[in-house]
Order: C-alpha cells, then structure tokens, then sequence
C-alpha cells in the first residue's frame, strides 16, 4: 500500500513537472513569436529574438538574444544588441490586453550609435516607428480584439557601451545608467510603440552624455563634432516622441 501511495505522489509530481515545463514553454513561445512577428513592422527593420522563458507562476523569467537592424541607408550592422533582459512580468497577464510588467532589467547592452550631420540611425529607427503608426499600422491584439498596452512599474538599463561610428573603428563609450518608473501607469497602459519609443529616447540621451563626456575628457574636435552632432539629433528625436504619445 505504502509502496502504491508513493508511485502516485512520485506520478502526479511528473506530471507537475511536465505541466510546469509545458506552460512556461507557452508562454515564452507566444513572447519570442510575438516580439519576431510584431518588431520588424514596428521599426522596419530586422527584430530578432532567440528565445524567451517565462514562470507561469511568477512571471519572471529571461529573454535572450535580441537583437535590432540598422535601418535603411545604414551599415549592414545592428542598432543594439541587449542578449539578456530579466523581466517580472504579473503571472497570465500576458495572455490578456492588458500586460503588467513589474521589472524589466537589462544588463551590459550595447548600442551602436552612427552620425551623418544632425541624422542617425537611433534617430532613423523613431522616425520607421512613427511612420508605421502614422500609416496606421496595425498593432498586436489580445484574442479580445482589443489593442495590447503595456504598464512597466520598473525600467533599469545598467552597464550600457555606446559605439560610437562604424566598424573597428567605432569608440566604445560607457553610458550612464538609465531608470524608467510608472510607465504607462497613468494612461492606463501605453502601446508597443510608445513604449519602444520612450526607452529609445532615454537610450539617446544616455548616448549624448557619454559622447559629451567623452568630448570634454578628450578635448578633440571630432568628440566635440560628435557630442553637436548627437545633442541635435535628441532634441528632433524628443519632438518625434511628442508625436508618437499625440496619436
């Protein structure tokens, strides 16, 4: 009887098991399908993620891998590279419309940020994102048929390298660290590309205070050109932000 009684219990924690493994595969499924479907309309460019695992009970869990083109009339290289970004995310809500994300944290990106005058490519990639909506793209859906927001409670982006140009060539530059809170949280939620474009804006600013940094440390006019160059491209991208939180 005894010897019954544990085969059971040793069944059901099996089964527990597969479940668990089964549902967190699902979950990190509909992530990486949805980020690989959804990103390359969004900033019209190449999106990829490689693969997402998520704890169906408590939401936490790992994107890794993901990556985002240059776009067009830039090198054939990436914009950035964030490999792992651990996130919190509120268990299940990520099947309605209506996604609650406690944390997200991303750890030692990089962002290769090119110039050419007062345009480039961080700046291009905000203009691909309102241009889609502008042309009203449409944005990913819940089975409810209602559009998907976002709250993010907590934003942290630390130990991000900025390089700054194309190639070997390209100056690594330490950003400061990048801390978003309550986004979304008045509004209600906010939509992918407002949020894409938020944190873009602020990764752009960290970016001008690395190449001014790197300009008054130096004390070459080429850190100079480039932290003019840099400053004029945030103050037209905040005007592109504007636009975006407007529609």
């Amino acid at each position: 009887m005894k010897k019954k009684s544990l085969v059971i219990v040793g069944s059901l924690v099996a089964l527990l098991l597969i479940v668990y493994v089964g549902l967190s595969f699902f979950l990190g499924s509909i992530v990486t399908a949805g980020v690989n479907t959804f990103g390359p309309k969004l900033t019209q460019t190449k999106v990829e993620l490689a693969g997402a695992r998520i704890s169906p009970f408590t939401g936490s869990g790992t994107l890794s891998g993901l990556t985002v083109g240059n776009p067009e009339g830039w090198s054939d290289g990436n914009a950035f590279t964030l490999g792992k970004i651990h996130l919190s995310v509120q268990p299940f809500s990520i099947l309605g419309d209506h996604i609650v994300i406690n944390e997200i944290s991303i750890d030692e990106p990089v962002f290769r940020y090119e110039t050419k005058i007062i345009a480039s490519n961080i700046k291009d990639l905000l203009k691909n994102i309102e241009a889609f909506t502008g042309a009203g793209g449409q944005e990913p859906k819940a089975k409810s048929g209602r559009p998907i927001k976002f709250v993010v409670k907590k934003l942290r982006i630390t130990n991000a390298i900025a390089k700054l140009g194309v190639g070997p060539a390209a100056i690594p530059l330490p950003m400061p660290p990048i801390a978003i809170d309550d986004l979304g949280v008045k509004e209600g939620g906010i939509t992918p590309d407002q949020f894409v474009g938020v944190v873009m804006q602020n990764v752009l600013g960290g970016i001008v205070s690395a190449t001014a940094g790197a300009a008054g440390e130096i004390g070459s006019t080429m850190g100079a050109s480039a932290s003019e160059a840099v400053g004029s491209a945030a103050k037209k991208t905040g005007e592109g932000i504007k636009k975006l939180f407007g529609k």
